[in-house]
């Protein structure tokens, strides 16, 4: 389906833009802040939990802070009449969160990690999936499309073009994981449809 015009609500543009401005302010702190919320394996140990969530916001330099603000804003706009506030925080939450615990539990030797690219390749994957819901053909194409670049990722590496433009390692196991992560609430959503429907009474 094609689209030629901007989800410019109040519900769709929201949560996107306190997300680009919590990444702009942590961006804008000081090293000695910085570091009390990146993703530091060692820290997580220690007990310092936040940091599973905190992480995402920061980034290495501009140019990484630039890369996820225009993913962000791409993504709004491919997706963003499927936003409300309440739907958005629980798929960044859990994109988020799954994103982090992927990276502890199976790749050990990360030991720290910033930025949003993770999580919205989780919100892209819902997106993609609320697309299909919708009957729309084009969601097939995006899910297929975004789990081809996932699979592209861990059998070739990264860009090494990007590497360079972020002054960092491109963390390709938190897209996948993120990704992993967007899966969550839309099938959490399907089943609970299902029982519900299981529930009903019928005559």
């Amino acid at each position: 389906m094609l689209k030629l015009s901007l989800p410019i609500t109040r519900q769709a543009c929201t949560s996107p833009l306190i997300i680009l401005i919590l990444a702009i302010m942590t961006y804008l702190l000081p090293d000695s802040i910085s570091d009390l919320l990146i993703y530091n394996r060692h820290s997580i140990n220690d007990g310092e939990f936040w940091r599973l969530l905190t992480g995402h916001f920061d980034h290495t330099n501009f140019n990484h802070l630039l890369l996820n603000i225009a993913g962000l804003s791409m993504l709004w706009a491919l997706h963003g009449e499927h936003y409300s506030s309440k739907n958005y925080a629980v798929n960044f939450l859990f994109a988020a969160v799954l994103c982090s615990v992927g990276i502890y539990f199976f790749v050990p030797e990360m030991i720290r990690y910033v930025g949003l690219s993770g999580v919205l390749h989780g919100i892209f994957v819902w997106g993609a999936i609320c697309d299909i819901q919708k009957g729309w053909k084009s969601g097939y194409l995006l899910l297929l499309g975004v789990w081809g670049k996932i699979i592209y990722e861990q059998v070739f590496g990264a860009s090494a073009d990007v590497e360079a433009m972020i002054n960092a390692r491109v963390a390709i196991d938190a897209h996948l994981w993120g990704a992993i992560g967007g899966l969550i609430y839309p099938v959490w959503r399907f089943i609970k449809q299902r029982l519900n429907s299981r529930a009903e009474p019928r005559n």
